[in-house]
């Protein structure tokens, strides 16, 4: 109770294949032994959850770095079953758990708090928190509070304590205000922060209280409540006058445990939902690529069912490039001495417009090796051909060649 540090084990574990719904993840008071918890876990499991109970060391409280290595084990033990098979997860905080523990894995599950841990696994644990129960807490923790939970009845097992227990008690507590006064004002800051910060995870509280818990005040617990609320949580806050610290489930078990089935359910169906938002955006941009990939497709089919390049067919009386088509493999030679052009694809240029006619007269040569180029209409009307009128001159075979070439 007194050291570093702490450890945890399973209080439940059965397979979620015969109707579990999720894991409870219960931060234990100081002090606190296995036989304590019991009733807490038959409440759990009665619900169908199970339960891994985690009992922190009184010191991590004044020093929350000395519980890293505790917290990383339970986000390891966590990860190796939400691995298995993905569920809710609810963390249940008592007393000061929250400082000495709790607070320690929410740090280091949102990357405030360096580990070793890998990010995914990290980010797979938070995405299963889907409730939050606080019981007798959260307390503002001074070395003054510190004092007062290590003279409690419920810490030494006695009513009243020894009047040198106290006097020990009040001069750590002025020796660690005197050392580390600036160090725990921080902490308390951070404390409070890191608290606020789960209400990103969109998951639900139960705070459980009572009016006469001198360890854990109501309006320090009302507060927190409070700001929950302002800050857009989902809260139910409930009450009690006579019982003690950590004593409401023993004085009010009825109350207690309906308190309890009413927020596990909200649970379950705060994950069912993330699951349900996850799969439909799973779908979502499953349908967005086939959007994507669809015209693409077309313009493929489209691509291979045109004729390629639009190529341009040469032909002459005498046949001197009998193998344009074969390179082209598009038009055919109708007419002796014409060119003729492919149907073009729409929209079309009109070859006898302004664009057309500065084309052919910036592109198409006047005189090529004794060749005449004359646009000529008076094919299908249209003007989508040309002729091509040989000059009478006698033939040249090395010429031929050389054009063949060309």
């Amino acid at each position: 109770m007194w050291g570093f540090g702490g450890r945890y084990y399973w209080g439940r574990k059965e397979r979620r294949s015969d109707g579990t719904e999720g894991i409870v993840v219960a931060f234990a008071w100081m002090s606190s032994e296995e036989k304590h918890l019991k009733s807490y876990v038959q409440l759990y499991s009665s619900l169908g959850w199970n339960s891994l109970l985690c009992h922190s060391q009184f010191l991590n409280m004044f020093f929350p770095e000395k519980a890293t290595a505790l917290a990383t084990d339970i986000i390891k033990e966590l990860v190796q079953e939400l691995k298995v098979k993905p569920c809710p997860v609810v963390f249940a905080s008592f007393s000061g758990g929250p400082k000495a523990c709790m607070y320690q894995v929410l740090q280091i599950i949102e990357g405030i708090c360096e580990s070793k841990l890998n990010l995914d696994d990290c980010r797979l644990v938070r995405d299963c928190i889907s409730g939050h129960i606080y019981d007798s807490s959260p307390v503002d923790f001074t070395s003054d509070l510190g004092t007062k939970f290590v003279l409690h009845p419920t810490v030494l097992k006695m009513s009243h304590p020894p009047r040198v227990a106290s006097w020990v008690a009040h001069g750590i507590a002025s020796g660690l205000d005197a050392l580390f006064l600036n160090r725990f004002e921080s902490q308390r800051a951070e404390y409070w922060q890191t608290l606020y910060s789960t209400v990103g995870m969109k998951a639900p509280y139960l705070i459980l209280c009572s009016e006469n818990d001198d360890l854990a005040p109501y309006q320090v617990i009302c507060n927190f409540a409070e700001r929950l609320r302002e800050l857009g949580a989902d809260v139910k806050l409930v009450k009690w006058n006579g019982s003690p610290h950590v004593g409401h489930y023993r004085h009010y078990p009825v109350d207690y445990k309906a308190a309890v089935t009413e927020l596990l359910g909200k649970a379950a169906g705060v994950y069912s939902q993330r699951i349900r938002q996850r799969e439909g955006e799973s779908l979502c941009v499953q349908a967005g690529h086939d959007d994507v990939v669809e015209p693409i497709n077309s313009l493929r089919k489209a691509a291979g069912a045109s004729n390629g390049f639009r190529g341009v067919i040469l032909a002459s009386s005498d046949d001197l490039l009998p193998t344009s088509t074969e390179y082209y493999g598009v038009g055919s030679v109708q007419d002796e001495g014409l060119i003729h052009l492919s149907d073009p694809p729409t929209p079309t240029m009109n070859a006898h417009g302004v664009l057309g006619q500065v084309l052919f007269d910036i592109c198409v040569p006047k005189n090529i090796e004794n060749w005449d180029i004359k646009s000529s209409s008076s094919l299908n009307g249209n003007g989508r051909s040309f002729s091509f009128r040989r000059r009478q001159a006698p033939l040249n075979p090395i010429k031929c060649i050389r054009r063949s070439r060309l």
